[in-house]
């Protein structure tokens, strides 16, 4: 049974916490009466002046505690890893799941859907609000958890029902109408699909969560994801090139209204439509802000923009070195004008190694997905030069583990050569160049 209430993990010194006597292995069960059952209404209940803390101390006895704070001061208290409770998970189908089209024996966290409105809250993760209760919603809007990041993919409700596999889908505009009107702002996203949410569904879906702005702030655009596990899932198919154009094409029209009408542009493509259809980045201004460069929005455009002020403060010469970077068939397009700069510089030799998703399948592009597999078969280590150099989005932040459970040092030790990973045009140079005076 799961005890009621945080556990304390660590007192910061000469906090609040610490003067009251709190230690780890207490747990904070309520504030002001009201039930402590996760680390967001810890953080919204302590904002108040006077608190009413009631401990269960770690040897049995129960504390009751008032306080007298500054508002917003912190109690002074870290439950580390694991107090968060259960997350909870996913009750949709989808018709392009990217999780059920995964192989067997991978890493055990790249199986879990998790549909959290907390996660959603704390670190961005999307969310469909399927499995949202009303008192879940309410404690949204009470506790103002905002910005919120939904993915909505069609608002026509018996759409979205076929599309999540879930007969509580179809609620979604209901869902966002009140959140709206309780001041939650939300970035939404639609995951494409050939044929099925694009063209008429498409621009309802667009007019519907335009109606929602301000509160509806973003709209991304993300074509459907198809690997070679796709046994007994939907059919689905993924866009071409002249359907990624006239997508762009559609987007920056709409783009061009929505800045009239709103004075932002609202909707946006990812990179991959760009990439894929040839047609240019937008500039800095049409992405806004960046709001959802983490779901691949903007990020080519901020790094040619990060790219050209780095170039103009490049060296003539070098140390010598013969470097290999690694990427995936899109990402090859952005690092092509880098290589022929850098190659201008006396002494450096830098080649670009395009890795085929064999893993996945020839229809995944995108160099995040890229495994230590494919790496490791396709680059030839007699080629490769000094140095081998990768991307920062072939893995999990702070970790080097590729999707394949493959290890950067792993992948160092069979090439035998040494790996470098850079995140954007200035990691990059640092690697290449780590003298130069950037």
């Amino acid at each position: 049974m799961r005890q009621l209430g945080l556990e304390v993990f660590r007192v910061e010194p000469g906090s609040i916490a610490g003067e009251l006597g709190l230690e780890p292995g207490d747990r904070i069960v309520r504030i002001n009466g009201e039930q402590v059952r996760d680390l967001i209404d810890l953080r919204f209940l302590e904002t108040d002046e006077s608190l009413d803390i009631i401990i269960a101390k770690r040897d049995g006895t129960r504390w009751d505690l008032d306080v007298e704070k500054d508002y917003d001061e912190p109690l002074g208290i870290d439950f580390g890893p694991g107090n968060f409770g259960p997350t909870v998970q996913c009750a949709n189908r989808c018709l392009f799941c990217f999780v059920d089209q995964m192989p067997p024996n991978m890493r055990r966290t790249l199986y879990l859907k998790d549909d959290d409105y907390r996660l959603s809250f704390l670190s961005g993760n999307f969310i469909t609000l399927t499995n949202l209760r009303d008192d879940q919603l309410r404690r949204i809007a009470r506790q103002r958890l905002s910005p919120l990041y939904i993915s909505v993919h069609t608002t026509n409700p018996e759409l979205r029902e076929r599309m999540l596999g879930n007969k509580k889908a179809g609620l979604i505009l209901e869902q966002l109408k009140y959140l709206a009107g309780a001041g939650i702002e939300m970035h939404t996203q639609v995951v494409l699909c050939p044929g099925i949410n694009d063209k008429k569904e498409l621009e309802r879906t667009l007019d519907d969560l335009v109606s929602l702005w301000p509160a509806v702030s973003s709209m991304a655009l993300v074509p459907v994801g198809l690997t070679r596990f796709r046994q007994g899932c939907f059919p689905l198919r993924v866009f071409n090139i002249d359907e990624a154009a006239r997508l762009v094409q559609w987007v920056t029209r709409k783009q061009d209204d929505c800045i009239e009408r709103l004075k932002n542009p609202f909707v946006f493509a990812s990179d991959e439509f760009y990439l894929l259809s040839g047609e240019q980045i937008p500039n800095a201004e049409r992405y806004a802000g960046f709001p959802q460069v983490e779901n691949g929005v903007g990020l080519t455009r901020l790094f040619q923009d990060e790219w050209e002020v780095i170039k103009t403060r490049l060296p003539q010469r070098a140390p010598q070195l013969k470097a290999t970077l690694a990427t995936g068939i899109l990402g090859e397009k952005a690092l092509k004008p880098v290589a022929d700069v850098l190659n201008d510089i006396k002494g450096l030799d830098v080649s670009i190694s395009v890795i085929n998703n064999h893993f996945f399948g020839k229809q995944i592009t995108v160099a995040g997905l890229i495994t230590g597999q494919d790496l490791s078969t396709q680059l030839d280590p007699g080629k490769i030069g000094d140095l081998l150099v990768l991307p920062a989005v072939m893995f999990k932040k702070d970790e080097e583990v590729f999707l394949d459970g493959m290890t950067l040092p792993e992948l160092s030790r069979r090439l035998k050569k040494p790996i470098a990973v850079a995140d954007g045009p200035r990691q990059l140079i640092e690697v290449l160049l780590p003298y130069a005076n950037l």
